[in-house]
């Protein structure tokens, strides 16, 4: 009977490639290939639910410049990753819940900056969620932090405090916005604690959360699952993870058979909670798609999300374009650029919707390199997901579908170095048989859905230079609220900087709010915010200070770097100045630099700088004592660059002049300067970039379509 059965297929394979022959099937045919594979496809033969694909936002202000886009260029990037059949059209968004403390390029605005604050505006973090729910209402949401606030668990983020803290975002996200997450990660990549878990559990039920699944624990050495066969043995641990969860599957260790079975046994689904995909052009494209295939195929996991998806981030800062969807680092001008990347999603992303099902039987590795996923919708349809990258020569793939499949023609959607996410001609299966023959280094979608497009928009605006000179007096955010108390152009690298009231009620400043060391998720330095263009050689960078007893506050300038992704140690030049008036002008440098500058040249210590990612160090270059200085007093510092020329000034009059020849470009930024455990929260106002000794201009004021992001 079984050769009776081959025989057939075999007969109905010939007349389907003798029909095919006499059509204008518009895919490239290679003679020839190199190897051929049967594969059945059997609607009735189940398999896991998928859960979706997608992206972080967060993990660091990843989109900290993307809020302040013109539209309609800020529509326009949004509908490129969250509109559905338009462009990455993803099905999964995972954000950070901001903690104020950096974790990766910089840091986001809490909820709560002390345990009696609360504050759901702050941010842009709300405002991503709505964008992209608003695009897409079936698009699954999770979240968890990676840093906090320092009052939670007393510094101690495995704590009642920080599960109540997850609470109060919940609610300002339900009860302002009018979104509820599915699930919330435990705490990113700080290893696990079984009675956090339980008490996040129960403190959610207890809440009315009781809906929100959690994940755990989202770790990423290989011990991130030793937890798993514990959940055998530990019940109320067992009852209160509902999905096990980890990092970097594709990249690292994948999930073992053990812990497989474990999950498949205990009926908890495995979630590949962040991914990294740090590659450049079409490699990155097809490498997204064999992630995604790759971590189904041999960890099992039903849902995965990359970091990250917008790169709303000046390029000084770490992996400020590699992981990226889109690039969206000129606000000033409305440029941004789309990388091969985002059509790697859409491979997925345009072809299946959560709620699908992996098709048992139907998703492999390919004999002649690659590997295909199939899925199933809840109805008969279905969609194939193909990558050959491992492919030497062209292969074949015979399919042969029955038991309830549709049989409907495929759309076949196809990516390689030539062209991404191009459209060719259909394919209809004939007696429920059809043949693709699958390129090397290629990517390919064939679905019997339909709707799919390669979305794009006209007219992208020439990317221009960050303004000079740049004047912000703080006066246009007549509502703070409105613009998420976040002037435009400020990136935050650690703690926040936000609008306020000038403590003289004369109008509007900035402060830096944070009152004490956050439990961040990298090693920590200083509150800074940097805005600006790398570079800038020769000019001048002034503020207005104001300091609270006990205060430090300083300009930055020539800032040409911000630390390597963990930790937040910049390089440049920053003048201080103290609440009993001590100003000191300080270069702040790497490890290998700071041994360089005792033996080296200068020309070699440079070279050296470019090159060093290691912590910082800072040498004081100049330091003196002003007289009658004290806090509660506003005072003007200024940072000239003039060649190797540095010139610091207190209130336009210069006080210290040094020669340093070891950065000479870089941005600018302010500096909030205390001690390590008691943060300084000084107000900075009229914070000024322009020529040397060139006359002040007008104050820099939005762009005609440079809006709010939230309603009043």
């Amino acid at each position: 009977m079984l050769k009776t059965v081959e025989t057939v297929f075999l007969i109905t394979l010939l007349s389907t490639l003798l029909c095919w022959h006499r059509t204008s099937f518009a895919q490239t045919v290679v003679s020839n290939p190199s190897t051929s594979q049967i594969l059945e496809l059997k609607g009735n033969a189940g398999g896991k639910r998928f859960d979706g694909i997608g992206v972080v936002n967060g993990g660091g202000a990843t989109s900290v410049l993307l809020k302040d886009y013109p539209e309609p260029q800020r529509r326009q990037i949004l509908d490129l990753l969250y509109k559905p059949n338009f462009g990455a059209s993803v099905s999964s968004l995972l954000v950070e819940i901001p903690g104020d403390g950096n974790s990766t390029q910089g840091a986001m605005p809490s909820h709560m900056h002390t345990r009696n604050d609360l504050n759901y505006s702050r941010g842009y973090t709300w405002w991503i969620l709505q964008e992209a729910k608003k695009r897409n209402p079936n698009l699954s949401l999770d979240a968890t932090a990676w840093s906090a606030p320092g009052w939670v668990g007393n510094g101690k983020f495995w704590s009642q405090d920080a599960a109540d803290y997850y609470v109060k975002w919940l609610q300002g996200l339900r009860s302002v916005y009018g979104m509820e997450l599915d699930a919330l990660g435990c705490r990113n990549e700080k290893g696990f604690d079984y009675e956090f878990v339980k008490k996040l559990r129960q403190t959610l039920n207890a809440t009315g959360f009781e809906r929100v699944k959690i994940h755990a624990f989202d770790d990423w050495p290989k011990t991130k699952l030793d937890f798993v066969k514990d959940m055998l043995t530990d019940e109320q641990l067992r009852n209160s993870i509902d999905i096990i969860s980890a990092h970097v599957l594709y990249a690292g260790a994948p999930v073992s058979q053990q812990v497989q079975g474990i999950a498949d046994k205990l009926g908890k689904p495995i979630w590949n909670t962040e991914d990294h995909v740090y590659k450049k052009g079409f490699d990155c494209l097809i490498s997204i798609v064999e992630c995604f295939n790759r971590n189904f195929l041999e960890s099992g996991a039903t849902k995965c999300v990359n970091w990250y998806d917008i790169a709303g981030v000046y390029p000084i800062e770490p992996y400020a374009e590699d992981p990226a969807a889109v690039v969206a680092r000129w606000p000033w001008s409305g440029h941004y650029q789309v990388r091969e990347a985002l059509w790697g999603y859409a491979h997925y992303g345009q072809f299946s919707k959560v709620g699908w099902h992996y098709l048992n039987g139907a998703c492999t590795s390919l004999q002649g390199g690659g590997s295909l996923v199939t899925l199933k919708s809840p109805g008969n349809d279905y969609s194939i997901i193909i990558e050959t990258k491992a492919a030497k020569a062209p292969q074949q793939i015979h399919f042969r579908i029955s038991n309830g499949l549709s049989e409907k023609q495929l759309c076949v959607w196809r990516s390689n170095e030539r062209a991404q996410f191009v459209q060719h001609a259909k394919i209809k299966p004939v007696k429920g048989v059809f043949t693709i023959t699958l390129e090397p280094n290629s990517v390919y979608s064939l679905s019997t859905t339909t709707g799919q497009q390669k979305g794009s928009f006209a007219g992208i605006p020439e990317p221009t230079p960050f303004p000079f000179p740049y004047y912000e007096t703080f006066e246009q955010y007549t509502s703070p609220k409105q613009w998420g108390y976040l002037p435009r152009y400020t990136a935050d690298i650690a703690d926040a900087f936000e609008i306020v009231e000038r403590p003289d009620k004369k109008g509007q400043c900035i402060r830096q709010v944070v009152p004490a060391a956050t439990i961040s998720w990298a090693p920590d330095w200083f509150p800074y915010t940097i805005l600006g263009d790398e570079r800038w050689q020769d000019y001048e960078v002034s503020a207005e200070v104001y300091l609270n007893p006990g205060d430090a506050a300083g300009i930055m300038g020539r800032v040409n770097h911000v630390g390597t992704g963990y930790g937040i140690i910049p390089k440049g030049y920053y003048l201080q100045l103290t609440d009993d008036g001590h100003c000191s002008l300080v270069v702040v440098r790497g490890k290998k630099e700071k041994k360089a500058l005792t033996g080296d040249t200068e020309q070699q210590a440079l070279i050296k700088a470019q090159k060093d990612d290691g912590e910082g160090g800072e040498k004081v270059l100049g330091t003196i004592h002003l007289p009658n200085i004290g806090p509660n007093q506003w005072h003007k510092l200024t940072l000239r660059f003039e060649g190797t020329a540095i010139t610091g000034l207190f209130d336009e009059k210069p006080v210290l002049r040094v020669v340093d020849e070891l950065y000479p470009h870089g941005m600018a930024g302010l500096l909030a300067k205390g001690e390590k455990n008691n943060h300084s929260t000084p107000f900075f106002d009229n914070l000024l970039v322009k020529d040397v000794n060139a006359p002040l201009p007008k104050p820099s004021l939005a762009a005609p379509r440079q809006l709010p992001i939230y309603h009043k």
